[in-house]
């Protein structure tokens, strides 16, 4: 075997090695939206002290990491974004209620001696001193006079939570106090002691939060002047379980630099991530052996070991998303997926190339030789059509949010894994078995001798294509208008990630249909809510601002009007500020997108090419916003990876024909652009209907199975891989055309000279390199 093959089969073993071998060892870390819980997103604020800065947010972090910690959840998550922004994470965790309402209280932590006590109503009243009048929590309607301050939370060390079993009067909670505040705890309950038995001077005032939680009597055994010693003492109150460790939490991580708002909260239960998990499953399975079906009917033999490359595929793209420690979301999910149905790309490419190569010899030429050129030539185009892809998944990660980043991270990893596996994985397999002589005596096993049922029917006709572009033109012209028009009537139904609010799913034991549940969401107290049906059993509520107990008390109604044991499965809460943030990033994502592709097809190819592949996608991505205006689908982060999925899509089939196009016009750059556009887009159309076949087959399958959540994800990317395909024909390919004419390339060199001239369709950078090879351009 000659070197090169050799070396690509030891790389090729290896790799399917490790993978084997991380994804039998190794677990992949799921995301919240897949295991069940609530990821809660805090934004600090200034304070009359404390300006909220990086290091603020960063003390915060440490601060609520105690909290969580005393909280007892298994395995939760802290991590700092940005500088106001804290992302916390809380598996199993289905109510959020409880554990918002704790981690983002500022829980300042006092302790006052009480000088007297009152009846006085009213609020509480602060004295130049530094006491204060409070409520009392032993005295309905009564009140304590507090004296300053003598100890803070600062000087408290450990909080814990404890059950009295000897007088069996409920839990408390015992205080560790840290250096001097032993001392100075000692000094106020000394102090206190002195005072008669039952007076108001014998209390002593635990204060969190500006509210009275504890203001016990000193014991009768403890000394006057001495006071309680030993650096540890306990808060009564009559807590329950859960009061009493709620307390300790907030004890113990005392008190936040800066206040904290609760800007995103998102909980999904465990039941809904397991069905997305078994339906993605599924549609990856199916997708997988629809699309293994359908390229080896038409490579034969090459498309069964592309198969087995393409199984490989998804292993090591599994390994390569554990090895990195990656989340893995529900739109990852689905990016995983889809990246399998786009891996079929890159070997489609080479086999077509390899089919045309051996098709031109009528026969006669050399299968290995064939194949080898196949490879040679799709490089190019696989390298650009990638490219642009990485260029949209890297904005999703940058500008994205949530769940929406882990698609962006997997799409990237499908597209990096698919140039391993078609570029070394299949080609030492494919490679290997052509050079058997079994195989070279019967070409047509192979499918490279097959004509192919698209190529045949093109053969006894050329169409042409490129010649009626002002009719293309004119009919994309109409569909964008249409479009528009369904923007502008209809309007973007945008979702509370765009617009702020909360939506909120339930799961009803009974069902309930959705005249019943919006009865009982306007007898709950919003009339104004929109109520749909989401599934078989299941009731979305999205609305304004919600609070955690409305949210709740929907609940309830929904249970009063028939729904049995309801069940909350999703819940987004969007504060307004983060919308508007969000909307802007999606824009500005969108935008960036297309300078991006801009820029580097300019750098790939001409300005003129480059432009006409931006209007193509920016045709493509009005008529997805267009189909979702007309048919009322919702606008939001899952529905933004799909259309930024596009703008990587769509280009990917018009670089394809573009370098078809800068390659004809190498060979022969006299001839006519539109005759020469026009054999580029029949000679790639075998490869266009076979690549969007493969990916249709995935979407399709995650359409039918991936349930509400993924639905419309699919029908955004399957309108997308039509248009991609459609656009290139109808808009790309006659804007190039058009702008070439209009602005062809300049001369270069000698004036006349045919080695000055630069093709169109070749970048500068590109006719520099043709010029210092000697190559006729």
């Amino acid at each position: 075997m000659p070197r090169a093959p050799l070396w690509r089969a030891l790389v090729a073993l290896v790799a399917v090695a490790a993978s084997l071998y991380i994804a039998l060892t190794q677990s992949p870390r799921l995301g919240l939206d897949l295991r069940g819980g609530t990821q809660i997103v805090l934004e600090t604020k200034d304070s009359p002290t404390v300006e909220a800065d990086a290091d603020a947010t960063r003390r915060a972090v440490e601060v609520l990491r105690q909290r969580v910690d005393a909280l007892g959840v298994s395995e939760p998550s802290l991590a700092q974004a940005g500088d106001r922004r804290i992302i916390v994470e809380l598996p199993g965790v289905r109510d959020p209620r409880e554990a918002s309402e704790v981690i983002g209280r500022t829980a300042q932590l006092t302790v006052h001696p009480v000088a007297a006590e009152t009846d006085r109503k009213g609020p509480a009243r602060p004295a130049p001193d530094g006491s204060r009048t409070l409520p009392d929590p032993d005295r309905p309607g009564g009140h304590l006079e507090l004296g300053p301050t003598v100890l803070t939370g600062d000087g408290v060390k450990n909080a814990e939570a404890a059950l009295d079993q000897q007088s069996m009067n409920g839990w408390y909670v015992t205080l560790d106090f840290r250096g001097k505040a032993g001392g100075d705890w000692a000094d106020v309950t000394g102090k206190a002691a002195c005072a008669p038995q039952g007076s108001p001077e014998r209390r002593v005032a635990i204060v969190l939060d500006g509210k009275v939680i504890s203001a016990p009597g000193v014991n009768a055994d403890v000394a006057c002047g001495t006071g309680i010693t030993g650096g540890t003492t306990q808060i009564t109150g009559g807590f329950d379980e859960d009061e009493a460790r709620d307390l300790a939490a907030l004890v113990k991580g005392g008190a936040l630099p800066v206040p904290v708002d609760v800007v995103e909260q998102r909980t999904v239960g465990p039941t809904l991530g397991a069905d997305a998990i078994a339906a993605s499953t599924q549609a990856a399975l199916i997708g997988l052996a629809l699309t293994a079906l359908f390229i080896t009917v038409v490579y034969r033999l090459l498309g069964a070991l592309a198969t087995v490359a393409l199984a490989l595929y998804g292993l090591m793209s599994y390994a390569a998303l554990v090895a990195i420690g990656a989340t893995l979301t529900l739109p990852g999910l689905a990016g995983f997926v889809l990246a399998i149905g786009m891996a079929v790309d890159a070997n489609v490419l080479v086999f077509e190339r390899a089919r045309e190569e051996y098709l031109g010899t009528r026969g006669t030429g050399s299968l290995p030789k064939s194949l080898h050129t196949g490879f040679a030539k799709a490089w190019s185009a696989v390298i650009d059509s990638n490219v642009t892809t990485l260029l949209a998944a890297g904005l999703l990660f940058t500008f994205a949010t949530g769940p929406v980043k882990g698609f962006g991270v997997t799409l990237s990893i499908g597209v990096l894994v698919s140039m391993v596996s078609a570029f070394v994985v299949s080609r030492v397999l494919a490679e290997t078995a052509v050079r058997r002589g079994f195989v070279r005596r019967r070409p047509r096993l192979t499918g490279l001798a097959a004509t192919g049922r698209v190529r045949a029917l093109l053969a006894r006709r050329e169409p042409r294509i490129v010649q009626h572009r002002r009719r293309w033109l004119g009919a994309s012209a109409l569909l964008v208008a249409v479009a528009v028009a369904g923007i502008v009537v209809r309007g973007l139904d945008l979702g509370v990630e765009f617009t702020g609010g909360r939506l909120v799913e339930y799961s009803t034991s009974k069902q309930v249909d959705a005249d019943t549940a919006r009865e009982a969401v306007a007898d709950a107290g919003f009339p104004r809510a929109v109520v749909q049906e989401s599934g078989a059993g299941d009731i979305s509520v999205r609305t304004g601002e919600l609070s955690d107990a409305e949210q709740h008390r929907i609940k309830e109604t929904l249970a009063e009007h028939g729904g049995g044991r309801v069940e909350v499965e999703r819940d987004e809460r969007i504060g307004p500020s983060l919308g508007d943030e969000l909307r802007q990033k999606a824009l500005i994502a969108l935008g960036i997108a297309v300078a991006a592709q801009l820029i580097y097809l300019t750098v790939r190819f001409r300005w003129t090419f480059a432009s006409a592949a931006v209007v193509a996608l920016v045709h493509d991505v009005l008529l997805v916003v267009g189909l979702f205006a007309w048919l009322g689908k919702t606008v939001d982060s899952v529905f933004l990876a799909a259309v930024l999925t596009v703008v990587g899509y769509s280009v990917n089939d018009t670089v394809v024909v573009f370098d078809r196009v800068r390659e004809a016009r190498r060979r022969d750059p006299r001839a006519a652009l539109a005759a020469t556009a026009n054999t580029a887009v029949v000679r790639t159309l075998p490869r266009t209907v076979n690549t969007g076949m493969g990916a249709l087959f995935v979407l399709g399958a995650l359409a039918v199975l991936g349930g509400d959540s993924l639905a419309d994800f699919s029908v955004a990317l399957i309108a997308g891989v039509v248009l991609g395909v459609l656009s290139t024909v109808s808009v790309a390919v006659p804007v190039a055309v058009l702008l070439e004419h209009r602005k062809p390339a300049p001369p270069r060199g000698p004036a006349g000279g045919e080695r000055g001239r630069r093709t169109p369709g070749t970048s500068p950078l590109e006719a520099r390199r043709q010029r210092g090879t000697g190559a006729v351009v």
